[in-house]
Formats: structure tokens, sequence, C-alpha cells
């Protein structure tokens, strides 16, 4: 898979999203990333780790939900770290390309806040 870091073509091959709502899925992920994603570190190379807005748990957990029941390969986990909320999200091994377009996508758009 190429992928475009500023473009929506990190969709993974693997999706079962029908292909007409796929660009609407990323949408929404694009303004979740862009408007609510404080910071992110790559803890592992299986795991992106996304602090988000307080108050923006629900959000990302009805997003996480959806895109669990198309891309079952993911998992989305929720906690703290002190005071800060942190989504989590991880993929086996053979997906890390994936994750690897989710990091560059959420630090591109980072980067056009100024981030």
């Amino acid at each position: 898979m190429t992928i475009g870091i500023g473009s929506s073509d990190w969709v993974p091959d693997a999706c079962t999203l029908p292909t007409n709502e796929q660009p609407l899925r990323v949408a929404e992920f694009d303004e979740f990333f862009g408007q609510l994603v404080r910071r992110f570190v790559r803890a592992a190379p299986e795991r992106l780790d996304l602090v988000i807005e307080p108050g923006s748990e629900a959000a990302g957990r009805e997003l996480a939900e959806r895109e669990t029941q198309c891309c079952s390969f993911f998992g989305f986990g929720f906690g703290t770290d002190g005071d800060e909320t942190v989504m989590r999200i991880g993929v086996p091994t053979a997906h890390i390309e994936v994750l690897d377009a989710i990091e560059s996508r959420v630090a591109h758009l980072l980067d056009g806040r100024g981030q």
C-alpha cells in the first residue's frame, strides 16, 4: 500500500467498510485528529498513543467502536496519564504499516495547526 500523508489514501486494504463510505470515515478521523489530539507518542511499533482534549473521550470511543466494526484488527483503549486522557491505538504486527500511516496523518494535521 502506498500512502500519502497529505491525502486520504491511508485506508487499509483489509477495511470492510463499503468503498463509498471510506472517504466519510477518513474525514471523521481527520476531524478528530486535527481538532481533538494534543500530541502523540509512538509507544511501540504496534501502538500509537494519542493525548486527546479533555471531554473528548466519548467522541473517540464512538469513532473507535465504529472503526472496529469494519477493521477488526484495530485495538482501541482509553486511559489516563496523570490528568491527561489517552486514546491508545494498537494493531498486530502485520498491520504496522497502517499504524505508520495514521501516525503520519496525525503529525501532518498537527503540523498544520502549528504544533
